[in-house]
C-alpha cells in the first residue's frame, strides 16, 4: 500500500498508464485486449531510462505493438535495456510498424528461452572493457545457427526461418554485436512469389452477396476508397460525418497520418455511392438497435448513440455491454476484420480450402481501387495520393484541394456492381471537364490541324483527348497555378 502511494502518474491512455516511483517507470495495464477493465491491473517495471518524450513514445510503441496479440511479451521487452534498444531502432529508423516489433519480440523470446538467459546478461557477457570477446561472439553465433537449424527440423518454411534470423541479427547489431555466422550457413528467402490480384466487379458482387451489412460496408470502402485494412478499422464517425449527413457523393474522407501504416503524412480519399449507402444502412441499424425477446430472453443490441468518436465499424461481440453502460463500444480489430473478409472469400467460392497461397486476399480489395481507376484513365499520381503513398508530387496534388480531387474521383465513375458505364471516350471527356477544359474544343482544334481528314473515329478522338490530357497533367504538376490561370 505504501509503495502504491509513492507512484506518480505520468501518462494515461485507454488501456494502460505510465507511473513513476523513486527508482524507475512502471507500466500498469488496466484493460484486457477485449477492452474489459482488469480487477488486478498488471504492473511492469521499465528498465531504467531517462524520463523524456522519447522514452514515453518508445513505451507506447512497445505496448501498442504487443497489447492485443502477444501481451505476455510486454514484460520481456520493457524490462531489458537491450530489447528497448531494438524498440528504439525500429521507432527511429523504420516505419514504427507494430507487426514488425511483434514478430521480432516473438522470435527473440523463443531464442532466449532456449538459451535460458536474459537478453541483457547475454549482451553483457560479450564485452570486456567495452571490447567484444571473440570467444563469446563465436559461441553466440553458433547458438544462433543451431536455433535456426532447429526451426528447420520443426518443418518451418525458409521465409519463416529468414524472419527469425533477421530479428535475432538486428537485435545483436543494435547492441553493438555483429554475428560471425559460418560461411556455409545460409537461409534464403523463397523466390517463389504468390502474387494476389485485384478481384473483378463480378467477383466483388459475389462477395457482397454473402456478406452481412457491416462487412458489406467494409468491403465496399476498401474497394472504392483504397483503404488498408489497418487504417479502415481505425476510422471514426467524424471521418465521414459531414458528407454522409449532407448526402454529398462521393464522400470525402481525410485520413490523418497517425492512423496510416508508416505515419508519414495525411491524405484524402473518397467513397462512391455504393459504399456510402452500405455504410449509412449499417449506421442506421446501429442507431435503431435490434433488441427483441427470444424464448423469454432479451437478445440483440440496444440502440446506439453514434458520436464523433464512435468507431465506424464496431466490435459486435462487445458492443451490447458498452452501450448498456452508456459508453462508446470498441472498434473491430485489424485481425478480426481480416479473418471476417477471408472467411467471406471462401463462402463466396472465390478461394478454396486447400490452396497454399490465395490469389484473392484482403489486400486485393485495395488493388481493385488502383487497377480500376487506372483503367478508367485517372492519372497514376492522383491514385497514389488517394492510397496514401509517398510520391514526389504529394504537395502539388494536395494543394489542388478536396473539391478538385472529388471531381476527378466522381468523373472516373468507379463502382462495384455492373451497371451502364460510359464509353472510354465519354469517360475521358468527363476527366477533361473535371480539369476545367472543354473536350469538344480540343477535338475541333484537332480537326483544324488535320483538314484532309473528313471523319475522325471514336478511337482517334480518344487518342487525341488522351494526349491532351497527359499534356494538361504534365503542365499542372510542373506549374500548379498554370491551368487555373489559362
Amino acid at each position: 500500500m505504501e509503495a502504491s502511494r509513492q507512484l506518480q502518474l505520468i501518462e494515461e491512455t485507454g488501456m494502460y498508464r505510465i507511473l513513476k516511483n523513486a527508482e524507475c517507470l512502471v507500466v500498469e495495464v488496466f484493460k484486457s485486449k477485449n477492452g474489459v477493465r482488469l480487477k488486478n491491473p498488471k504492473r511492469i517495471e521499465v528498465i531504467s531510462m531517462p524520463e523524456s518524450k522519447l522514452t514515453l513514445a518508445l513505451i507506447d510503441y512497445a505496448v501498442r505493438s504487443l497489447y492485443k496479440k502477444r501481451s505476455t511479451l510486454i514484460p520481456f521487452i520493457l524490462s531489458h535495456k537491450s530489447t528497448m534498444n531494438l524498440v528504439k531502432h525500429l521507432f527511429i529508423n523504420y516505419s514504427q510498424s507494430e507487426s514488425t516489433l511483434e514478430v521480432y519480440a516473438y522470435w527473440l523470446q523463443r531464442f532466449f528461452n532456449k538459451l535460458g538467459v536474459s537478453p541483457d546478461s547475454l549482451v553483457k557477457s560479450c564485452f570486456r572493457e567495452k571490447l567484444i570477446k571473440e570467444d563469446s561472439l563465436k559461441k553466440i553465433s553458433a547458438e544462433v545457427e543451431e536455433f535456426i537449424a532447429e526451426l528447420k527440423a520443426y518443418g518451418l518454411t525458409e521465409n519463416t526461418r529468414a524472419n527469425a534470423l533477421k530479428a535475432i541479427k538486428t537485435f545483436f547489431a543494435v547492441n553493438g554485436i555483429n554475428l560471425t555466422l559460418s560461411p556455409f550457413f545460409r537461409v534464403r528467402r523463397s523466390r517463389v512469389k504468390y502474387e494476389d490480384r485485384a478481384p473483378t466487379p463480378e467477383e466483388l458482387s459475389k462477395l457482397l452477396e454473402v456478406a452481412g451489412l457491416r462487412e458489406k460496408a467494409m468491403i465496399a470502402m476498401m474497394a472504392l476508397g483504397g483503404f488498408r485494412i489497418g487504417t479502415l478499422v481505425k476510422l471514426k464517425y467524424r471521418h465521414v460525418k459531414r458528407d454522409l449527413e449532407r448526402g454529398i457523393i462521393p464522400v470525402h474522407i481525410h485520413v490523418e497520418a497517425e492512423i496510416t501504416k508508416g505515419k508519414y503524412h495525411d491524405y484524402d480519399t473518397f467513397i462512391g455511392a455504393e459504399a456510402a449507402e452500405y455504410l449509412k444502412l449499417y449506421l442506421d441499424w446501429r442507431k435503431r438497435g435490434s433488441m427483441r425477446i427470444k424464448y423469454g430472453v432479451i437478445v440483440g443490441y440496444p440502440p446506439e448513440k453514434i458520436v464523433d468518436e464512435s468507431p465506424l465499424f464496431r466490435n459486435e461481440s462487445r458492443a451490447r455491454e458498452y452501450i448498456l453502460r452508456g459508453e462508446v463500444p470498441p472498434g473491430i480489430t485489424e485481425k478480426q476484420a481480416y479473418e471476417l473478409i477471408h472467411t467471406l472469400y471462401r463462402r463466396a467460392g472465390l478461394i478454396g480450402k486447400g490452396e497454399v497461397r490465395y490469389p484473392l486476399r484482403v489486400h486485393s480489395l485495395r488493388k481493385y481501387f488502383r487497377t480500376q481507376l487506372t483503367a478508367l484513365g485517372v492519372p497514376v499520381d492522383y491514385i497514389e495520393y488517394m492510397m496514401g503513398h509517398k510520391i514526389s508530387t504529394y504537395n502539388t496534388i494536395k494543394s489542388k484541394g478536396v473539391e478538385f480531387l472529388r471531381n476527378i474521383y466522381a468523373a472516373s465513375g468507379l463502382s462495384i456492381k455492373p451497371r451502364t458505364r460510359l464509353s472510354r471516350l465519354e469517360m475521358m471527356k468527363e476527366l477533361i471537364r473535371a480539369f476545367g477544359y472543354d473536350p469538344e474544343r480540343i477535338l475541333v482544334k484537332e480537326a483544324i490541324m488535320e483538314p484532309h481528314r473528313t471523319e475522325i473515329s471514336q478511337e482517334d478522338q480518344y487518342k487525341a483527348l488522351a494526349n491532351s490530357f497527359k499534356e494538361m497533367l504534365r503542365k499542372e504538376l510542373l506549374d500548379p497555378g498554370r491551368m487555373n490561370n489559362e
